[in-house]
Order: structure tokens, then sequence, then C-alpha cells
């Protein structure tokens, strides 16, 4: 065991660089990997929590106010139910916020859906006018108990007496309404109402709904909500930030599993004479195995503990919503285990690697055997034995010599010499191919260049797995770069992922259409104001409802972003989103058939839109289409596409005021917003892929260092310079590397491509939202890769390059 002992910690004096890196690499995946569980965890349990401990009803229906809902109590599979409750939509303001709202009279606290409150208390029968809202409404209002909400367009005002958390779909500016619960008596003239079913099996809801619409009728329902719907929208971005995470994390512990392996095997062929002496003196195959294998097993265990302490103790500070993350999950059941298993799976995983490649140890003879006399990858190309003074071969110029003036043009004569070709005759070339009076051309190439090609890929098998091992992860620093890349997209280029307009503007029923629009347009900033309207419709087989919405005009057409097919121009012509073309299992150029209330329409899908709201469950078509079917339809909404440069702020503020109450302005959601934090995940996470890459490039230069030692004697004896000679291992690495990039170019893009889009489309944006990296980032990128493996090869080659002779002749031995 003392022996043990001296030789690891002799190892770990010569090789610390390598050591701290492997640690530090550790840590950074052990961190990556916890932070992914942590933000899982964040994005699932809050709101299963919250739909536990409210019993939360798994179907919710809005119907019109003559629909016999307490039949619905009857049917096979209903636990239980919510309501009927009275519902009316409007809006309200505090501190010149709007909101869009739905009041939902109720008489006494639910049983099902029970509202969690977090602040104040529930409704007092003795104060008509006080409400409870739902907790994603009054941050957005910045709402507090004993506010004063008011309704613009009506003197009435309403208190609120509470905030509450509850399970059901969340306030979504210009998309979802916010939920008010108020006393029955402050919702005088409802326009629907709403019930809610608790099933005793949560995955028959697609049947519940089919039932309870065959029980009331299509014409009854206006819009239904599940609770699959609503978990989606509450666990958002936070789930696709913990699957960024855990894909680059396990990717980066495949890279580091691999450069241990490689920097064992390369360092077992270093110190063969010294695994021999050991054997010699009485260490078992066994013995030799442990050696490399705990010795890595500590660092690995090192940066493991590292990193789960400095996430335990500091993570929770992290500012944003990682650190929000970080505290709601290490108050979950299972966050001990998590931060045991975790990194002791990570450490099990590099120490299976490292006994792969330390098992070669074993291996090694007490007496080393001979280095075989000739080179494994084959024998040394034209341009290499040209250099070693070898006959080479000449590349004929075609051009017969008649006479002095018969040469072509571009040769010289034959006494004369120009910088790096030479021409000689045909009586000087060897063997039959020689020809009289045909001249050839020679290109000569600095020797540390062709030795240094010649020595990166001489050995095959051996050059294309330190090339493998060092293009992942350069592969992955790609696909980070073109996730980034995407979501700058985002923010700088919003009208190519589906978001072409800028504001929303909502307008009370009965606004006068022309006289709206040209009050909108006369504003600096607004570039187009599209006229639309959007329903609720329930798709065929009545299971769940859509987003159907007529925006824009024939005549002024709204610009969708398509990722395929065409734009809709003729009568019943749609786009839909991926979301929708999932959910109903169509494609591009079907026709589909859905119910607004008690009409039918029938449209025809001729392209697919990227769509970033309602999961791309959107069907969309113009607004002359659907006033086909119901010529009374008046437009409810306006989307603002505004001048370059336009502040979106200062518009909404002047449209607000130029309104006089009428008008509700917001600012269209952008999916980039809630992925902010991804860019310093990101950084993150090409820092510690980068801190992979150096150890293994750091292996690689290692190994060509020593294995250059034999070779030093016969460079030197045919006239190479110490400065040469490094240029040969400087060249050999920088041409790994170069292979390296190529490789992680080529095989990165199309990567990172699939898996943007697979995202995309399994969110229901859809397909083609993906980005690549700029040209010119890429080559800076890839040449800084290059020369920072030239320049790490440049030192230590150069003292290997000055070692005395009885150094050279004694590792040669």
């Amino acid at each position: 065991m003392r022996a043990t002992l001296r030789w690891a910690h002799s190892d770990l004096r010569s090789h610390r660089g390598e050591a701290l890196f492997l640690v530090l690499a550790t840590a950074g995946i052990v961190a990556s990997l916890l932070l992914a569980t942590a933000l899982f965890g964040y994005a699932t349990n809050p709101w299963q929590r919250v739909f536990t401990q409210a019993r939360g009803a798994h179907v919710w229906l809005h119907t019109d106010r003559a629909a016999d809902t307490g039949r619905l109590a009857a049917l096979d599979g209903v636990q239980s139910v919510a309501g009927p409750y009275p519902t009316a939509s409007t809006t309200v303001a505090v501190r010149g916020t709007r909101a869009s709202v739905e009041l939902r009279g109720t008489a006494e606290r639910p049983d099902v859906g029970r509202p969690l409150l977090t602040a104040g208390h529930w409704l007092d029968a003795g104060d008509p006018d006080g409400v409870v809202l739902e907790t994603r409404l009054a941050r957005a209002l910045l709402a507090q108990p004993g506010d004063t909400l008011t309704l613009p367009g009506t003197p009435r005002t309403l208190t609120v007496l509470g905030i509450a958390d509850s399970p059901e779909r969340r306030y979504r500016p210009g998309e979802q309404p916010g939920l008010v619960w108020a006393p029955p008596a402050a919702v005088p003239e409802p326009g629907g109402q709403v019930i809610g079913l608790r099933l005793t099996d949560p995955g028959e809801t697609d049947y519940a709904v089919q039932r309870a619409v065959t029980v009331l009728g299509a014409g009854a329902i206006g819009q239904v909500s599940t609770w699959e719907q609503a978990r989606a929208e509450a666990q958002g971005d936070n789930r696709l930030l913990g699957q960024v995470l855990g894909l680059f994390g396990l990717g980066a512990l495949l890279a580091a599993g691999l450069a241990v392996h490689g920097a064992i095997g390369t360092r077992i062929r270093g110190h063969l004479r010294d695994i021999s002496v050991l054997k010699a003196i009485g260490f078992t195959p066994g013995q030799v195995v442990r050696v490399f294998l705990l010795q890595h097993l500590a660092y690995a265990l090192l940066g493991a503990v590292a990193a789960a302490a400095l996430t335990q103790a500091l993570g929770s500070r992290v500012p944003g919503r990682l650190g929000d993350a970080v505290g709601v999950w290490q108050g979950l059941p299972g966050h001990a285990v998590a931060l045991f298993v975790v990194p002791a799976c990570v450490v099990l995983f590099i120490g299976a690697t490292t006994g792969l490649a330390a098992w070669r140890a074993g291996r090694v003879p007490p007496v080393p055997l001979p280095r075989p006399a000739g080179a494994q990858g084959g024998g040394l190309s034209g341009a290499a034995r040209r250099v070693l003074g070898l006959p080479g071969l000449r590349v004929p110029v075609g051009a017969r010599v008649r006479g002095r003036g018969a040469r072509g043009p571009g040769v010289r004569g034959p006494g004369v010499r120009g910088p790096g070709v030479q021409a000689s005759d045909g009586a000087g070339a060897s063997g039959a191919d020689a020809s009289p009076g045909v001249r050839a051309l020679e290109v000569r190439v600095p020797p540390a260049l062709v030795l240094g090609w010649h020595k990166a890929f001489a050995r095959r098998p051996r050059s294309l797995a330190t090339v493998a091992r060092l293009t992942l992860p350069l592969l992955l620093i790609v696909v980070a770069m073109s996730a980034w890349t995407t979501i700058d997209r985002f923010h700088s280029r919003p009208e190519q992922i589906g978001l072409p307009t800028a504001l929303t503007v909502r307008v009370d029923a009965g606004a006068d259409e022309r006289g709206t629009r040209a009050l909108l347009e006369r504003d600096p900033g607004v570039a187009a104001a599209y006229p639309g309207v959007e329903v609720a419709a329930l798709v065929p087989g009545q299971t769940a409802t859509i987003a159907l919405r007529g925006l824009g005009t024939r005549a002024d057409p709204y610009p969708y972003a398509l990722a395929e097919g065409r734009r809709a121009h003729g009568p019943d012509e749609a786009v839909a989103g991926q979301g929708l073309l999932d959910l109903l299992e169509v494609e591009v150029g079907d026709w589909v058939r859905m119910t607004v209330g008690d009409r039918p329409q029938i449209l025809h899908i001729v392209g697919r839109s990227i769509e970033p709201e309602n999961a791309g469950r959107v069907i969309s078509t113009s607004l002359d289409t659907l006033r086909e079917n119901d010529p009374r339809l008046e437009p409810a909404l306006y989307q603002l596409r505004l001048h370059t440069g336009a502040d979106p702020d200062e518009v909404a503020g002047r449209l607000t005021e130029a309104g006089h109450g009428r008008l509700d302005v917001h600012a269209v959601a952008n999916p980039a917003d809630g992925l902010s934090p991804l860019r310093g995940v990101v950084l993150g996470l090409v820092a510690v892929l980068a801190l992979v890459g150096l150890i293994e490039l750091l292996t690689a230069i290692g190994g060509t260092v020593r294995e250059s030692e034999r070779d030093l004697l016969a460079l030197k004896a045919i006239g190479l310079s110490p400065r040469q000679i490094t240029g040969i291992t400087v060249t050999a690495t920088a041409c790994t590397a170069l292979a390296a990039v190529l490789l992680a170019a080529v095989l990165g893009l199309p990567l990172a491509h699939w898996l943007i889009d697979a995202q995309g489309a399994s969110s229901g944006i859809g397909a083609g939202i993906a980005r690549s990296p700029s040209p010119v980032l890429l080559v800076v990128v890839g040449a800084g890769a290059v020369l920072g493996a030239a320049a790490l090869a440049a030192v230590p080659s150069a003292r290997a390059a000055r070692r005395r002779l009885a150094d050279t002749l004694s590792a040669v031995a």
C-alpha cells in the first residue's frame, strides 16, 4: 500500500494540471446535472402540489347560461363536480395597469378546485364588492390585499380581499384571461357558466370531454380546458431549461469519460518501463490496475463532492429562475436522494471508463517487449521521403523540351531555381517512368509540415480515436452556439419565428371597426394594424378545443411565418400550427372540420405556420373567411406591426391614452423572454466542455511528445534544428485539432438543427426555428481552437527538442 501511495503521489506531482482540470470538469458536469434535476423538480412539483392540495378538476367546461350542467355529475368516471359558477368577461385596472379577467361568481369556497390562499382572506358575505385574485394575475397587476380595482367604462370598483394559487390555466396577457373569484352579486349579468369535473381516472380525460359534449350539445360548449394543458403551461420554460442542462450534462459526462480513458491509455504507453518495474518488484496486475483506478476515482470524487456542496450551499442564492428552482427543489422529498445519486452515478461512470483503460496497464509484461521496427500506420508519403533524403516522386509538367523557346509559360530553365519549386530533366528520374526530355516539378515543403502531418495520421486507429475524443466536446459546443443563435433570433428577428407583430389591442364589443383601425394606424410607430377575432372551436371527436383565428383580410393579409406549404389566399384556406396538426393527426393539404358554437367550420390547411402561442393548437385564416360563415362577425382585437426602431412600450402608452379607456393594449409575449436564463446556462456549459476538450488536448500533446522522443536522434542526425523538431509536434497537434474542428462543424450543425427542431415540434411551435451560427463566428471559434492547440503544444515540444543526448538515449532505451 505504501508503494502504491508513493507511486500515486509521484504521478500527481508530474501531472498536476491534468488532475486539476479533471476535478474541475467533474465538478462542472455534476453541477449541470444537479441543476437539471432541480429545474425538472421545480417545473413539475409546484403545480402538482397545488393540484393535489386543491383537489383540482381535470376538466373545465365553459358553457352558455341555458346548458343543463347538472346532468354531468351522473356521467361514468366523474367523481365530483365544481360549480356551475356564473362567469362574466371584463377588464380590470389598478394604477394604470389593465388586464382581461373572468369574474367567477362563487358563493362558498369550492371543495373541488379549491383556491389556496397565499395572502389576505376569502370572500366575505358582508362585502359584495370584495374579490380574490389568482396569483399570476395579482403579480401582473402588482395588486395586494386592500387595493381597489376599477372596471374601465363603468363606475364600479372591486376591492382585493385575498390572493390565491389555483391549478387552472394561468393568466397570460392577450391570450388567457386572469381568474377573479367574486360573490354572485358581483356578477349581475353573466355571459355564461363554468363547471369543473374531477375524474376517477385522469387518463380518460378525452373520453370524459366527449361524453360531456354529447350530453350538453356542441352548441352549448364555449371552451374546454384540461389539467394536462394547465400542467404544460405551469412547467413552461423550466422544463426546457432542465432538458438543455441534462442533455449537455450527459454529453459532457460522456466526453469527460472518453477523455479520462484516453489520458490513462496515453500515460500507460508512456510509462511502460515504470509499470514493468512495478511488476518486477512484486506488483500484481490487480494492484497496477488499482493504482490508476483509485487515483482517478479520487479526482472524480473530489470534483463531485465539491459540486454537490456548492450547489447545496449556494444554489438557492443564484439570481433568477435557477436560484428559485434550487430553493424549491431543496424542499422536495426526493432532494436528498438526488443530491447523492447524481454525483455517485458520475463517479461510477468515470470509474468504469478508468477501469477499462487501467486494465491494459495490468497486462503489461514485466519485461518490456521490443518495439516493432516499422511504423504501424504504413510507409512514408512521397513528400516525407523527399524531406528525409529518400527517392521521391516527381510531378511531370507534360511539356517535352525541344529547344530554348519550347518551354512552357512559368517553367524556368535548367539553371534557374524558383523558391519552393525545383525543375529537373527526365534523365534525373529513377526507374522506367523517366522519359527523356520530360521535365518535372518538385514542390519543396518545409520538413516540419510534412513530418508533422505524417505523425498526426500515421497510426490510424490511435489517431482516429484521438480525433473522435476531441470532436465530441467541440460538437457539443457547436450545438450550444446554435441554441444561442436561435434564442438571439427570437429577439432580433421575431417575424421569422411567428411573431410579426409586437402589440395586441383588444377592443370593447360594438366598437367601430373603421374608426378604431384609423386611430391605431395614425400613431407614428404603427406600420400596420390587422383586425381579427379569436374563438374557441371544438375539434372533430369533441375531445378538446383549439384556437380558431381570423387575422387580416384578403386585401391586407396577415404575415404568417410559414415552415411548410403556402399562404392562405383563397376561400376556406387556412394555415395551422404543429400542435394542431399533431392533435388532429392531419397534414398540410387535408381538410378539417370544427365547430364554433353550433356552426360548423370547414377549412383547407394549405400551410404550416410557426405558432408560439397556445402550444401550437391554432388554425388561422383571414377575417373574410370567417365572415362568410358569420356575416355579423366584428373584430375583437388588432395585431399591430411596428416600424423598425419603434418602442413597443411608448406606442402602447400613446394608444392607451388615445383610446380613453376603450383599448386594452398588451405586448405580444415572446417565448424567448422566458429563456433568458438559458444564455448563462449555455455559457457555463461551453466552459465545461472547453475544459474537457483541454484535458483531451493536453493528453494528445503529451502522447505526441513522448512518442517523438525515440525519433529525436534520427531527426537531429539528418540535420533538423530544434526549431524544426518543435514544429513537427506543433504541426501534428494543429492537424489533429483541425480535423476535430472540421468534423465537429460537419456533424454538429445538422445535429443542432435536428435537436432544436425536435424540441420545437414537441412543444407545438413546430420545426423550422433552428438557426446556425454565422460562418464568421464558426471560423473564429475553429481558428481559435486550432491556434490554441498549436500554442499549447509549443512549450512542451520545444523543451523536448532541446533535451540532452543522454536523456534522449535513456528514453529510447
